[in-house]
């Protein structure tokens, strides 16, 4: 008789894992959940996300409630799940819930747990800088990703990788996982390690707020900044009455004599900004309503003067030793 699985996620990067555990041997998926369609892109087309288009390409079973209650868990029951499997879906799941499918629910998140738990660990490992990340396959508690680990897969951070490039890999990565480690979960011989305690650190949801840049900083946390928020909420300054967008940068560390925020150099190559330390180069930019430009064409049709000075502005952590607030309702 085939393991009856259940799918939860609502994010690209959960594809691969998801493909994986449907393709094991006598497994079936009997459900897919995911987050329900909303308004997406410049006209705010009601659209899926990518987890329930492909569940809908594939036939399975869709279900996408607003927010998990009794009556889903009870139906969740009904299903007769073996193995709930998770990745980015997006909704805390409750006792009720996660006590439905026989073996419960494992989790596939994007980090070497128990470093960065919480809702942004792939933007969370390149702020930091750090050389390595992962995937960590946990079982699921009602704690927020605290659960034992099964398993877990390595991989170094490329030079200048940034967030899309990172979340894509992990995402193969996951999906390797998956075929390798849910094979033992399923047959209830896989061990689980609790987390070490000690070592845990947590990555909060991002705002509109993360984007600003703060010049005082060292120009290889602004680089590291930049890579990690690309694509929403992206890096920004603002010049006169304008908020410029700042799509890539590199990092020069020579000493400059000049404030934080000064604009040292602007031609073909880049605009170069002084920092707390060394300088920050901006090869893209975009101004508003425009197009994201490599420098010499953003400078042809908006000029940036060298000396003048821009402002700076507070740069919020993203990453914490300590759980974050939640953050209020809108």
């Amino acid at each position: 008789m085939p393991r009856r699985l259940v799918l939860l996620g609502s994010d690209e990067i959960a594809l691969p894992a998801f493909a994986a555990a449907r393709a094991l041997p006598d497994t079936e998926v009997v459900a897919v959940y995911s987050q329900p369609d909303r308004p997406a892109g410049r006209g705010q087309e009601v659209r899926p996300n990518a987890v329930a288009a492909w569940a809908r390409v594939e036939g399975l079973m869709l279900l996408q409630p607003e927010k998990l209650e009794a009556a889903d868990a009870a139906h969740l029951v009904s299903l007769q799940a073996d193995l709930g499997v998770v990745m980015a879906y997006g909704q805390l799941l409750k006792e009720d819930f996660l006590a439905a499918p026989r073996l419960g629910f494992v989790n596939f998140h994007g980090s070497l747990l128990p470093e960065l738990r919480g809702a942004t660990p792939v933007e969370g490992a390149l702020a930091l800088g750090l050389d390595e990340t992962g995937v960590s396959m946990q079982q699921v508690v009602r704690k927020l990703d605290a659960g034992p680990i099964h398993a877990a897969a390595r991989t170094q951070v490329r030079p200048g990788e940034g967030r899309a490039a990172l979340r894509a890999r992990l995402g193969v990565i996951a999906g390797e996982l998956a075929s390798a480690a849910l094979p033992s979960v399923l047959a209830a011989t896989s061990v689980a390690v609790p987390q070490d305690e000690t070592k845990v650190t947590f990555a909060r949801r991002l705002s509109r707020a993360d984007a600003p840049l703060d010049f005082r900083q060292p120009a290889t946390v602004l680089r590291q900044r930049i890579l990690a928020v690309e694509g929403w909420p992206g890096s920004t300054f603002d010049h006169r009455t304008a908020l410029i967008k700042v799509g890539a940068a590199t990092v020069e560390d020579a000493a400059i004599s000049a404030a934080p925020g000064t604009i040292v150099t602007a031609d073909r190559s880049g605009v170069k900004i002084a920092c707390g330390e060394g300088s920050l180069v901006l090869t893209h930019l975009q101004r508003p309503g425009g197009k994201m430009l490599p420098a010499g064409e953003f400078l042809a049709g908006y000029p940036l003067v060298v000396g003048e000075v821009l402002a700076s502005a507070e740069m919020p952590a993203f990453v914490s030793d300590r759980p974050f607030p939640r953050a209020p309702k809108a």
